[in-house]
């Protein structure tokens, strides 16, 4: 068994690939339109399916809104020198609402952003491995 994919539901496609693709850098692996069902589905991700975990961003057409919930905790990303990404992604407007910083109780370097429809991203700082 494998960890396949998470999925969010997103209000606005094109808004949520520009955030995911252009700037967190993953790519769109496939997108798919269901007529039938009134949704889009799209994958995004840093590698391909077949060897690594993604995100289905599901678009229902009709509009409606969601609730976040008290349940959904957050996705971390694994990078490097998050202090300048953070400002680069600051920049273009994204909302930084944990600035990079060690995280409580601990010394990993840690920051959360949120997407275009209030979800937290967990931005976590790797360590070198000399």
């Amino acid at each position: 068994m494998r960890l396949l994919h998470t999925m969010l539901r997103v209000r606005d496609l094109d808004r949520s690939l520009h955030f995911y693709c252009d700037l967190l850098g993953m790519k769109l692996l496939r997108r798919k339109d269901f007529p039938g069902g009134a949704f889009t589905l799209a994958f995004v991700g840093y590698g391909d399916e077949a060897g690594t975990a993604v995100l289905e961003l599901t678009h229902n057409w009709d509009g409606r809104d969601y609730e976040l919930g008290t349940a959904f905790g957050h996705v971390a990303l694994g990078v490097s020198q998050i202090r300048q990404l953070c400002d680069s992604l600051r920049a273009q407007g994204v909302a930084i609402v944990r600035e990079p910083g060690p995280m409580q109780h601990g010394t990993t370097v840690i920051a959360f952003l949120e997407d275009p429809d209030g979800y937290k991203i967990e931005l976590i700082e790797e360590r070198s491995r000399a």
